[in-house]
C-alpha cells in the first residue's frame, strides 16, 4: 500500500513538473513572440547608401548536407565560401556534428585549397548550434570552426548578437550595413522559437551588377518573406536570387539523421503542435515567384526532400542545388 502510494505520489510529481516546464516555455515564447512582433513592427530600415556591385559572385559551399563528391564531408549544418570579385568572406561554421578535430568544415576547406589567410571577414548568421561549429559553442555563446584553436587571424567577424573567440576582430552587426563593395549584412531579424528560444538572425546580400540582390541565407528562421522583405527595404535593385536555409522540413526523409523532430518542432517560430506545412512552402514559392528570380538553391541542412524538390519544380531553369564543393556562379550583365 505504501509502495503504491509513493508511486502515486512520484507519478503525480514528474507531472506536475513537466507542467510546470511546459507552462514555463510556454509563457517565454508568447513573450517572445511579441517581442519579435514588436521589433519587425516598427523595423522599417532606411536605404542603404553607397552599396556598389559586383561583377561577379560565387557561392561554393563548404558545408551543407549533400556533397559533390567522396572527397568532401556532408553534415547538417552551413558554411559557404563566398567571393565577391576580390572580396573573399565565409559565412557561417558548420555544425561539426561530432566534435572532431579536424572538423568537416576544415577537411572540406583542405581538399578545396581553401585557408583562413584567404579570408576578409567571416559573417555569422545567427548563433544556433549548426551555423557556429558545435553545440560547445552554442552553449558558451563562442563560434570556432573546429573543436581544438584554430588561429583565425584576427579576421573581420560580424555576429548578430553577443559572441566570441579569442582569434577573431568581432563587430555586433545588429543593423544593416554595407561590409564590402557590393556586399552588405542585412541587419538581424528576430524570431522566438518554441524550447531553442530568442534567434537573432542577419542575412548576406551581394548587389551583382546588371542583375540584382543574391541573399545568403543562414537557416531562415524570420521566414523568407519577412528577409525579402527586409532586402527590399534596404536596396533598390530587385532581389535576384536566394541561396541558403530557409528551414522547411515539413516531412522525415533522411529520417533521424535530418533530425526531423526537432527540426520540425522546435524550430519552426510555431507552437510545437503545429509544425511548418506543405501549404506554407507553397506559399513560399508563390512569394518568391511573384520576384521572378534567377537563382534559387535551398539548403538541404534544415529543409527535407520533399521541400527540395518542391522549389527545383517551381524554379526549374533559376534552381541550383546546393552541394559542398560545386560553386553557384552569377555574372554581371
Amino acid at each position: 500500500m505504501n509502495y503504491e502510494k509513493h508511486l502515486i505520489a512520484g507519478v503525480c510529481g514528474l507531472g506536475g513538473a513537466v507542467a510546470a516546464v511546459a507552462g514555463g516555455l510556454s509563457v517565454q515564447y508568447v513573450i517572445g513572440r511579441r517581442r519579435a512582433e514588436r521589433a519587425w513592427a516598427v523595423g522599417d530600415r532606411p536605404r542603404l547608401e553607397d552599396v556598389g556591385s559586383v561583377e561577379r559572385l560565387t557561392i561554393l559551399p563548404l558545408v551543407d548536407w549533400y556533397t559533390a563528391g567522396d572527397d568532401f564531408v556532408g553534415e547538417p549544418g552551413v558554411s559557404y565560401l563566398v567571393r565577391a570579385d576580390d572580396t573573399t568572406i565565409l559565412f557561417d561554421l558548420g555544425f561539426n556534428v561530432h566534435g572532431e578535430h579536424p572538423s568537416p568544415l576544415l577537411r572540406n576547406m583542405e581538399a578545396l585549397g581553401i585557408e583562413f589567410s584567404d579570408l576578409d571577414a567571416i559573417v555569422i548568421s545567427h548563433p544556433h548550434v549548426d551555423h557556429l561549429g558545435g553545440l560547445t559553442y552554442q552553449v558558451r555563446r563562442r563560434f570556432a570552426p573546429s573543436a581544438k584553436p584554430v588561429d583565425l587571424g584576427g579576421v573581420t567577424t560580424y555576429v548578430p548578437s553577443s559572441l566570441s573567440n579569442p582569434t577573431a576582430d568581432i563587430i555586433v552587426s545588429g543593423e544593416p550595413r554595407v561590409i564590402a563593395p557590393g556586399v552588405a549584412v542585412t541587419g538581424v531579424i528576430p524570431r522566438q522559437l518554441f524550447l531553442i528560444g530568442w534567434s537573432p538572425e542577419q542575412s548576406l546580400a551581394v548587389n551583382v551588377k546588371g542583375k540584382g540582390i543574391v541573399i545568403i541565407v543562414g537557416c531562415g528562421h524570420p521566414t523568407l518573406q519577412r528577409i525579402i522583405e527586409r532586402a527590399e527595404m534596404l536596396f533598390e535593385e530587385p532581389v535576384y536570387g536566394v541561396v541558403g536555409g530557409l528551414h522547411y522540413p515539413v516531412t522525415s526523409s533522411r529520417g533521424e539523421k535530418l533530425e526531423a523532430f526537432g527540426l520540425r518542432y522546435f524550430g519552426t517560430g510555431k507552437w510545437p503542435w503545429d509544425p511548418v506545412g506543405k501549404q506554407e512552402v507553397r506559399d513560399a514559392i508563390a512569394f518568391l515567384s511573384r520576384r521572378d528570380p534567377g537563382l534559387v538553391a535551398l539548403s538541404p541542412h534544415d529543409s527535407c526532400d520533399w521541400s527540395v524538390e518542391a522549389f527545383h519544380q517551381a524554379f526549374r531553369a533559376a534552381y541550383q542545388y546546393i552541394l559542398v564543393g560545386r560553386d553557384i556562379t552569377v555574372t554581371g550583365a
